[in-house]
């Protein structure tokens, strides 16, 4: 893990303490912060199914709250990039 990654936990769990309750619900919740959990502790993006899956769980949920109106695509383009920020880089 890097200081990088670490930092992008940090702005993950802000947000989910700041607008979290009024936002998101609890399952919506423990989605974002099993997923930041997943990419932190991964190695391997591209060898890991469960990262994978968590990447596509994030994606799916932040689509739906922006088509629904629940969130700007700004904030979910937000949270996106710090989710995916809390997991290693995809190498080429």
């Amino acid at each position: 893990m890097t200081s990088e990654r670490a930092q992008a936990y940090g702005r993950v769990t802000a947000t989910l303490a700041e607008v979290g309750p009024t936002k998101l619900q609890p399952a919506e919740q423990d989605l974002l912060r099993e997923s930041a959990d997943t990419l932190l502790f991964c190695e391997d993006i591209t060898a890991d199914p469960a990262a994978q899956q968590a990447l596509d769980a994030v994606e799916e949920l932040l689509d739906r709250l922006v088509v629904t109106g629940r969130w700007t695509a700004e904030r979910a383009d937000r949270l996106r990039a710090d989710v995916e920020a809390c997991g290693p880089a995809v190498r080429h």
